[in-house]
């Protein structure tokens, strides 16, 4: 265990290195880099490990490997911040997820909801738009409403999935919102009372529309 460790770091630090070499311009954009055979030496460490920094830059976008013609330069720096690439990839995998179950569930709450349930989805609908000042806040008001959209579908293994999610909703939310650092917005807000609308009304099409879009929205500001 400890070996690999410490192979990751010397491979991260490899990957460091050669991002430096790159972005000082010591390659052009296009240039091919010297072998696995040069590199190792000058950066001190083993092949494999320059194979795995490549393999990192790569999925940075700042190196292409090309099968049978070596390795090149394909961005002069990081194209973006790394942790943010994969915190997004997530994120959206999340919202994908959110899209099967909250456009199913919104579908058979404006059939099935009861008056008991277009209460509670008005009331955490009210609670929703003045939690707009704090992440954390507005996010559990959000959830909040949405987990009374999904009750009002009546169906037990849709709650099931929504509560067993919510902890991953939640923080992926929490970290959507602080990339974008925006967030409550009166557009935002009216989307969700026009869900409520359509729930109230009995309009299953609108309902699922408006589900899907408002997520889809979500999906692409990540992009």
């Amino acid at each position: 265990m400890v070996v690999g460790i410490q192979r990751v770091t010397m491979a991260d630090q490899a990957a460091e290195l050669l991002l430096g070499r790159i972005t000082s311009g010591e390659w052009n954009l296009g240039e091919k880099l010297p072998g696995e055979t040069t590199l190792a030496p000058q950066l001190g460490v083993g092949r494999s490990t320059v194979r795995e920094a490549i393999r990192q830059l790569a999925g940075r976008g700042v190196l292409t490997t090309r099968q049978g013609a070596g390795v090149f330069v394909a961005a002069l720096d990081v194209r973006d911040d790394w942790d943010t690439v994969l915190q997004r990839a997530d994120i959206i995998a999340v919202i994908e997820a959110r899209n099967a179950i909250e456009t199913a569930a919104a579908g058979l709450a404006a059939q099935r909801r009861s008056a008991t349930d277009l209460k509670r989805i008005k009331r955490a609908l009210a609670e929703r738009q003045i939690r707009r000042s704090a992440i954390e806040e507005h996010v559990d008001a959000d959830i909040a409403f949405h987990r009374y959209v999904v009750a009002a579908a009546q169906n037990p293994i849709l709650d099931e999935l929504f509560d067993s999610f919510t902890p991953r909703v939640r923080q992926s939310m929490i970290e959507m919102l602080r990339i974008h650092q925006e967030f409550g917005s009166d557009s935002d807000h009216d989307a969700h009372v026009q869900l409520a609308d359509a729930i109230a009304n009995h309009d299953e099409s609108r309902a699922e529309e408006l589900s899907r879009s408002h997520l889809l929205s979500l999906k692409n500001r990540l992009k």
